[in-house]
């Protein structure tokens, strides 16, 4: 406070738990994240596995409050468990001892499919975006420390929006969340309140996401991978300018 003067204040702490996701009753990873919206997380993070497609159906999760955290229990269909297993495999060795061998390092680093869809929104929707996005903030507003993902349309408008402890949880929630509600991009873009890592890059291209703005810079991995897929970057994103992947910096008007 000016003149050396202090207050007391008092500030919402936000929720992180352990969130144990099953698929056909294995177990397949824990995530700490912000316990709501869960059922969306487990869908995304599906998607982001590649144990599923946007084009296959739904599936169902149950939710498990327990003591220790949440369990989340999810049913893939049955031709999806070879895809399964395969992943479980991998990551199993990946949890003992790190990401080692050839083999692990080709899981790591998966090609990439092509991002068909071209974005159709212009400069002047990224910022109408940055500046909306403070109200889909609710839970930040409260604690300060949370990411939001959210689903933009191409004239700038936010139609849907997820709020995490985590990055990559609050990305897979609205990417969820846009899966169960049967929502596409429709030219538009996702707007991430985190830098640009490589995974978010990955969970971008394969949810088909047109365009990905972020609002700090990308890693040289995550560069490189956008690059490599067709997906458009534009990072550095702020109410009065944005950074596109090209190197163009572009002005609010």
């Amino acid at each position: 406070m000016p003149g050396g003067t202090s207050r007391d204040v008092t500030r919402e702490l936000a929720e992180e738990v352990p969130i144990a996701i099953e698929y056909n009753g294995i177990g397949y990873a824990v995530l700490m994240a912000t316990p709501a919206n869960i059922e969306e997380l487990v869908l995304g993070f599906a998607l982001a596995e590649r144990l599923m497609s946007r084009e296959d159906q739904v599936f169902s999760v149950d939710i498990h409050q327990t003591q220790q955290g949440v369990i989340a229990r999810a049913t893939l269909p049955p031709e999806r468990t070879h895809a399964l297993l395969d992943r479980v495999r991998h990551r199993a060795s990946e949890s003992s001892c790190g990401i080692c061998g050839v083999e692990n390092l080709e899981q790591a680093i998966r090609p990439l499919p092509l991002v068909k869809a071209r974005p159709q929104a212009d400069r002047s929707a990224i910022f109408r975006a940055l500046e909306g996005l403070q109200q889909f903030q609710p839970l930040n507003a409260r604690t300060g420390a949370v990411h939001v993902a959210a689903l933009v349309a191409s004239d700038g408008k936010i139609l849907l929006a997820r709020e995490d402890v985590g990055r990559h949880n609050a990305f897979d929630k609205l990417i969820g969340a846009m899966w169960r509600e049967g929502l596409g991009w429709g030219g538009g873009f996702a707007l991430l309140s985190s830098r640009c890592s490589y995974e978010l890059v990955e969970k971008a291209v394969l949810a088909q996401c047109p365009l990905l703005v972020t609002i700090s810079a990308p890693t040289k991995l995550a560069a490189e991978r956008a690059a490599e897929a067709g997906l458009p970057l534009v990072v550095l994103a702020r109410p009065d300018a944005v950074l596109a992947s090209d190197g163009s910096l572009f002005a609010q008007p």
